[in-house]
């Protein structure tokens, strides 16, 4: 068990990637434990063998698709004229943007690597600090693995096996307060530091809101779909891909073959890493459990409260500590 543990904290102290650091040091906690080498790749396959995760590389396929079709652009426009006539208007925009296209894909990567260039390069061209620019873009992204349809609660229903519907609507109050403080915290530095607004004009929210109404609705019909029980989230992952292919190539006519080609490697890239991530973790938890380290850290938890509030105030703070070297999928 020691040499286990000691593996998986050096794996990560010398920079090996996350998932070959837990699935090395859980095979080598088999190999120095006795387990049976029939469990590795037993534990690993049952990992993913899941219906419910075919949800994730199709949600990380759409928010590519609606990065590559020049959707997200539509979007920011939008909340642009909406919002940007606010003390900090692009870094509110920036904020009710990311809100939107949280609803579409569920990925804080989708969010920053397609929807956040567009935002800092306009915040950045309108006198907003660079470091601002980020901060706000990085900071709004997260809203993605909160907001339906998260990627991250989709794993974490299939592994602790609850309703993912209940987590997806769980998720969309405290997505939003996250959004409202964030423009808060906006308003506050765009006063202090007398950043511009974007003045507001009503016959170009109205052409640009009429523009994007495609792209808009996307969120409403995936919640409303959960809400009626009209569709399973796989099933919302399939419509969100259609759906954005659709608007994509044949609305706004902005998708092409090779960029088509390039969502779907880099899709594919992504889901590995994802996927591989969710099967090393579960046999890296295998061995924990075999071996009661993980009720050993429940008893230390308990050991401290057992008041729900404590222990989950507990919970949030180590999950505050293991991300800052982990990804959601291994936590």
């Amino acid at each position: 068990m020691v040499i286990f543990l000691i593996a998986f904290v050096l794996l990560l102290v010398i920079g090996v990637p996350i998932s070959i650091s837990i699935g090395a040091s859980a095979v080598l906690g088999c190999l120095s434990l006795g387990y049976p080498l029939v469990v590795i790749g037993q534990k690993m396959v049952s990992g993913i063998d899941s219906f419910l995760l075919i949800a994730v590389p199709l949600f990380i396929l759409a928010g590519n698709l609606m990065n590559a079709g020049k959707i997200t652009e539509k979007i920011f426009d939008t909340a642009k004229e909406l919002v940007g006539w606010i003390p900090g208007g692009l870094g509110h925009a920036n904020v009710v943007a990311s809100i939107i296209f949280a609803g579409m894909s569920g990925s804080a990567v989708a969010d920053a690597g397609g929807l956040g260039a567009i935002e800092m390069e306009a915040m950045k061209k309108y006198g907003y600090d660079e470091d601002f620019a980020g901060a706000v873009t990085a900071a709004s992204s997260v809203i993605g693995p909160i907001f339906p349809p998260s990627i991250p609660l989709i794993i974490y229903g299939s592994v602790a096996s609850v309703s993912v519907d209940q987590l997806f609507m769980g998720g969309v109050v405290p997505g939003l307060l996250m959004g409202v403080l964030l423009m808060v915290m906006v308003l506050y530095f765009a006063i202090v530091r007398r950043y511009e607004r974007h003045p507001f004009r009503l016959r170009a929210l109205i052409r640009q809101f009429l523009g994007s109404i495609p792209a808009l609705i996307t969120p409403v019909i995936i919640l409303c779909g959960f809400v009626v029980g009209w569709f399973t989230p796989t099933e919302a992952s399939s419509i969100a891909v259609i759906y954005s292919l659709l608007i994509a190539l044949f609305l706004y006519r902005t998708l092409d073959w090779k960029s088509f080609k390039k969502c779907l490697k880099d899709s594919a890239i992504s889901s590995a890493n994802t996927l591989f991530i969710i099967g090393t973790s579960t046999l890296f938890t295998y061995v924990m459990a075999m071996e009661g380290i993980s009720r050993q850290f429940a008893d230390v938890i308990l050991g401290i409260s057992s008041n729900p509030n404590v222990v989950l105030l507990v919970i949030n703070v180590l999950l505050l500590v293991l991300g800052m070297v982990m990804e959601p999928g291994a936590i």
